[in-house]
C-alpha cells in the first residue's frame, strides 16, 4: 500500500504566532507531499513496498539514499505534526514530566540540552528526545532526514518529541534566527502525545 501524507489535527494557522500559517501550509503540503512522493517512487515495484516505515528505517543501510532520505522525512514530519498542537501546555506532566526530572536533570536543564542539540547541528537536522531500549530518556540530534530507527543512526532510540531544525521549518518567520525558533516551539508542543508515547514506547 502506498505511503500517504497524514492530516493535520489542526489548521495550518492554529500554531501561531509561534509557527506561521505559510510555513506550516508549505512545510506540510510541499514539502512533506514531496517525501512521501519520493518514497513512493522509490519503493515501487520492488520488495522494498511490503515493509512499514519502520522497517524500512531499521534497515536502511541496505537501501538506497532515495529510500533513506524520503523515508526518514515521511517518518521525521509525521511525528512533528502529531507533537505540535495549538493551546500547549508550557511544560510536561504525568509519567514522561516524571522522567525528565529524574533521568535528564529536570525540565529546565531538558530544554536547554534540546535546544543545544539544535542550534549545533550543522547544516540541516533535527532535534530528539528518545526512549533508549533499556527505558531511559536521551537527548541527541541527527543529520538531514535521519532519525534514531535508522540503524546507521549514532543516536539510537524511540523518537517520542521530535524539533525539525531544516530552514524550511522556520526561515519565513525567522530567517537566520535558529534559536528564537527553537525556544518557540516550546509553545506548540503536545505533551500529552508525548506521555502518550513515552508510556507506549516505555513498556516495550
Amino acid at each position: 500500500m502506498a505511503f500517504e501524507l497524514p492530516k493535520l489535527n489542526y489548521a495550518y494557522n492554529a500554531l501561531e504566532p509561534h509557527i506561521d500559517a505559510r510555513t506550516m501550509e508549505i512545510h506540510h503540503s510541499k514539502h512533506h507531499q514531496a517525501y512521501v512522493a519520493n518514497l513512493n517512487n522509490a519503493v515501487t515495484g520492488t520488495d522494498l513496498e511490503k515493509l512499514s516505515l519502520e522497517q524500512l528505517m531499521a534497515g536502511i543501510s541496505k537501501y538506497p539514499a532515495a529510500v533513506r532520505n524520503n523515508g526518514g522525512g515521511h517518518y521525521n514530519h509525521s511525528l512533528f505534526w502529531e507533537i505540535m498542537t495549538p493551546g500547549a501546555d508550557a511544560r510536561p506532566s504525568g509519567e514522561v514530566a516524571a522522567a525528565i526530572e529524574k533521568e535528564l536533570g529536570g525540565f529546565d536543564k531538558f530544554k536547554a540540552d534540546f535546544i543545544q542539540a539544535g542550534a549545533t547541528r550543522f547544516g540541516s537536522g533535527w532535534a530528539w528526545l528518545c526512549v533508549k531500549a533499556d527505558g531511559t530518556l536521551s537527548v541527541c540530534s541527527t543529520p538531514n532526514q535521519d532519525n534514531p530507527l535508522m540503524d546507521i543512526s549514532d543516536c539510537k532510540g524511540q523518537p517520542i518529541l521530535g524539533m525539525d531544525v531544516w530552514e524550511h521549518a522556520y526561515y519565513l518567520n525567522y530567517q537566520n534566527r535558529r534559536p528564537d525558533y527553537m525556544n518557540a516551539f516550546f509553545n506548540v508542543i503536545n505533551w500529552k502525545k508525548v506521555n502518550e508515547l513515552y508510556l507506549k514506547y516505555k513498556k516495550q
